[in-house]
Formats: C-alpha cells, sequence, structure tokens
C-alpha cells in the first residue's frame, strides 16, 4: 500500500520549513493543497517539482476515491495546508480518517512543523503544560458560548481570529473578565510579527497604536 504524508508548512516565514519536509515534498507522486497557488510559493522557494492538487473541504469526497485508488497502487501522496499543520483547524483530518477507511493498510506518517498554536503558545509566558485550544469562533451563532467557555477554562485557552473579529473578541472577553491576562500574537513568523500582553483592553489599546490587520492567535490565561 502506499503512503499518506501530512506536511506541515511555514505560518508565514518560508524559511521555517524542514529539511524533512522539503525532502518528503520532492518525493510525492501527488501533493493536496489547500491553494495550489499558495504551495506554489514555498515549492518554487525550493526548487521544488510536484504534481499538485487542489484539496478543500467542498471537493472532499470528490477526491477521497481518487487518492485511495492512488494509495492502492502503492503511490506516495501528501497534504498540506495553506500555512501550518493540516488537520488543525482545518479539514485535512478527514482526508486521514475516509483514506484509513478506505485503505486500511495505509501507512499515515507525519511531517511535524509549524503551528501557530504553538508558537503563540511558547511566547506568552502563559502555562503550557496543559491547554485548550478551540480554533476560530464562530461568526454568529454560538460564538458567545464559545467565549464563555474559553473564560471559564481552568487552563490557558488558545484561540484564532480573523481581522475582521479581533477588536469584537477582545470586547467580548473583557465584558467577561475585564482583568484577564492575555497573550495575542499578530502576524506571527511574518515581517510585522508582534506580541501584544495585558488585559484585553489594554491589548486593543496597543493594536490601535499599531494595527488591527493580520492573522491573530489570542492566549488567554486560565480563570
Amino acid at each position: 500500500m502506499g503512503t499518506l504524508y501530512v506536511i506541515a508548512t511555514p505560518i508565514g516565514n518560508l524559511e521555517d520549513v524542514t529539511f524533512r519536509a522539503v525532502e518528503t515534498l520532492k518525493s510525492l507522486d501527488l501533493l493536496l493543497c489547500e491553494d495550489t497557488r499558495v504551495t506554489r510559493r514555498l515549492l518554487d522557494r525550493y526548487n521544488i517539482e510536484v504534481r499538485t492538487e487542489s484539496y478543500r473541504e467542498q471537493v472532499h469526497f470528490q477526491k477521497i476515491t481518487h487518492v485511495a485508488e492512488l494509495l492502492r497502487e502503492g503511490k506516495r501522496v501528501g497534504i498540506v495546508s495553506d500555512a501550518g499543520t493540516p488537520g488543525i483547524s482545518d479539514p485535512g483530518f478527514r482526508l486521514v480518517r475516509d483514506v484509513l477507511a478506505a485503505v486500511p493498510d495505509t501507512t499515515v506518517v507525519p511531517i511535524p512543523g509549524p503551528s501557530a498554536v504553538v508558537a503563540a503558545l511558547s511566547v506568552s509566558g502563559l502555562p503550557s503544560d496543559s491547554f485548550v485550544f478551540l480554533g476560530f469562533p464562530p461568526h454568529k451563532k454560538g460564538r458567545s458560548a464559545l467565549f464563555k467557555e474559553a473564560m471559564s477554562q481552568d487552563r490557558t485557552t488558545v484561540l484564532y481570529e480573523s481581522t475582521h473579529r479581533i477588536e469584537k473578541a477582545l470586547a467580548e472577553i473583557a465584558a467577561l473578565d475585564p482583568n484577564r491576562q492575555l497573550a495575542v500574537g499578530r502576524e506571527l513568523t511574518k515581517m510585522f510579527e508582534t506580541v501584544y500582553r495585558g488585559t484585553a483592553a489594554e491589548v486593543m489599546a496597543a493594536l490601535e497604536m499599531t494595527s488591527t490587520k493580520g492573522e491573530f492567535v489570542i492566549v488567554i490565561a486560565p480563570k
């Protein structure tokens, strides 16, 4: 049977890719990408020639039969997301699940590397021996419930948030506990990487002095 490689790629800085990831990418028969145009930048940077196909949640059921057939033929298939580790707040887990259901003898190999969750935790200064990751909060339904869950934790909690909703997220945190300590990473590993620390109000004031543009990771101290 073939092998499915779950390959972590940089969350911003292309130099964060591992030697093993580069060599694995070069060896594949097929690479499944969240967005082939995004992945192409990484492939071109390291002169990697590999056949690529788009793989997103919306086309999962169209792709799984094709991927399973390749694995039955003994092929080497890889999956990457646009940034970070596939399967972490990402539909990649469905591919692993359904490949193993269709072709149980498939070897699934992790090629570990960058993860925005771990990057933010490592510089947060908050306890990381036990933590909860809740991904992206819903836009509407269930959003308030998720923030209440996050703020009730006895462990450090990590959330992702977009540039369009970071101010709303900080306001919701402040309303639940104005004194709770946070570490908020913006554009981690990229040119304008910044880590803000303090209460939600203090972080918001700092963002207003710099920028609310970018991708955010919010790390919330235990209650």
